[in-house]
């Protein structure tokens, strides 16, 4: 598995098919389905199909994708973050989600952070993006945390309006 970042509390790795059971539970929280969408994931075998069909695929097609966001102490892992590459955007988009027993804690900005870092230094971003719904205050406040303005408000491919989030 391909490590991409470090942080102190944090290890940050490609997603593989040994992650379905954990990805599973991820893709199934009231937080994911509620502010990301239902990727119709219902056991571990759908999530090891996502892993490949959409995580593996993006590190092969665009070298960057969504990774798995581990504690460094014990390796459990607790969320995700990277980059998704949309055709609705220009650019790279930044996202995160994590296990709800595991939010509130700082692991969204330590492991954007690092994965920003990773972007800049290793993928050569100059400019990424971020799509928040309206209502998600927590990611909003992360974004703008991070550095991020709001650039424009936009469609959704579900017809639902979205904020757009810009490092520039």
């Amino acid at each position: 598995m391909t490590q991409i970042a470090e942080t102190e509390r944090l290890v940050i790795r490609e997603i593989d098919e040994s992650d379905a059971a954990f990805m599973n539970v991820l893709l199934n929280s009231p937080g994911f389905l509620k502010y990301i969408g239902d990727r119709s994931v219902r056991s571990d075998g759908d999530a090891r199909r996502f892993i490949t069909e959409r995580y593996r695929k993006s590190y092969a097609d665009n070298g960057y994708g969504l990774y798995a966001v581990l504690l460094k102490d014990d390796s459990t892992p607790i969320g995700m973050c990277g980059f998704v590459r949309r055709d609705t955007l220009p650019g790279p988009d930044l996202g995160f989600a994590f296990l709800p027993e595991h939010e509130g804690k700082g692991y969204g900005l330590e492991s954007s952070i690092g994965v920003l870092r990773y972007g800049r230094e290793e993928l050569s971003f100059e400019r990424v993006l971020a799509i928040t719904t309206l209502d998600n205050r927590a990611s909003i406040r992360l974004l703008e945390k991070l550095g991020f303005t709001l650039e424009k408000t936009m469609d959704g491919p579900d017809g639902e309006r979205l904020n757009v989030f810009s490092t520039e």
